[in-house]
């Protein structure tokens, strides 16, 4: 055993002197053992950990489980303490830091207020990336049919709007956004024209306070024209007092017939009885 030990702790040099002397008897165990303290020192050696054992315990007391009842009862009054309010100075108000509008956009707010008060269609338009060029054709186009084209930022369109009638086109303005104006709602030329740019979508228009979308606005434009409405309004009502007048007076002109056919038979009559008299007053003669 001390010589398994010395084999593991001590160089291989002394451990081969130390096999060599355990082959010898028991006599020559002192030798050995006087040996590993000429190695060592006199201040022996000790083991690096050391193995202790303890008495085994026995557990005799185990504890019973708590029954459900008393669970679900202490669950149920178990105190939740209330959480500490905050000091009063620990937390500060926020602030809101409100930007105020510029001059320029107040300006244009009030543009646009008279715009919508002074033109009867007013369309709105997206803008999907025409190049300059395209859009002074369309310009040009539209001016020839005195419709015009603005621009406006749509933070400012929208703070015109969230206060307005027109609330509802709200949610138009969203991107790039072109609004078409004109005084008289030309809407069939609005839609010759746009036809042929297809970079700009018409999402919508506001016609005569009226609010239309895409379909509604194709549909106005089927109806036709003022002058043409008021043409038939003029020859309807014409017509209703032609025939009018011809009721009234259908029945004295009916009258007055029957009148003349009456003096007609009975002038036929006394000139049948004048003859017979005639007739008679001869035949008395002869």
């Amino acid at each position: 055993m001390a010589a398994t030990l010395c084999s593991r702790l001590l160089p291989k040099s002394v451990t081969m002197k130390l096999y060599c002397g355990t082959g010898q008897h028991n006599h020559h165990l002192s030798e050995n053992t006087q040996l590993i303290f000429e190695v060592l020192g006199n201040d022996g050696w000790l083991p690096l950990s050391q193995i202790v054992r303890h008495g085994s315990k026995a557990v005799t007391c185990h504890r019973k489980p708590v029954h459900f009842l008393k669970q679900k009862l202490m669950a149920v009054t178990e105190y939740i303490p209330p959480t500490p309010a905050a000091p009063p100075g620990a937390l500060a108000p926020r602030v809101r830091q409100t930007e105020e509008e510029s001059a320029l956009a107040v300006l244009l707010r009030k543009y646009l207020e008279t715009l919508f008060k002074e033109f009867k269609m007013i369309a709105m338009v997206q803008n999907n990336a025409i190049n300059a060029e395209d859009l002074m054709v369309l310009k040009h186009k539209l001016k020839r049919h005195n419709i015009s084209v603005k621009f406006f930022p749509n933070h400012v369109t929208r703070s015109f709007l969230s206060n307005s009638i027109y609330s509802n086109m709200w949610p138009l303005f969203v991107g790039q956004t072109v609004i078409i104006v004109s005084k008289e709602p030309k809407v069939k030329e609005m839609l010759q024209t746009l036809r042929h740019s297809p970079q700009m979508v018409l999402l919508g228009a506001c016609i005569e306070n009226a609010l239309l979308s895409y379909q509604g606005i194709l549909n106005y434009s089927k109806l036709p024209s003022m002058t043409t409405i008021q043409g038939e309004l003029v020859g309807g009502l014409t017509m209703i007092t032609s025939q009018t007048v011809s009721m009234l007076l259908h029945h004295p002109a009916h009258l007055s017939a029957l009148l003349l056919q009456y003096v007609k038979q009975q002038g036929s009559g006394d000139s049948t009885n004048a003859v017979t008299d005639k007739d008679t007053i001869k035949e008395a003669a002869a």
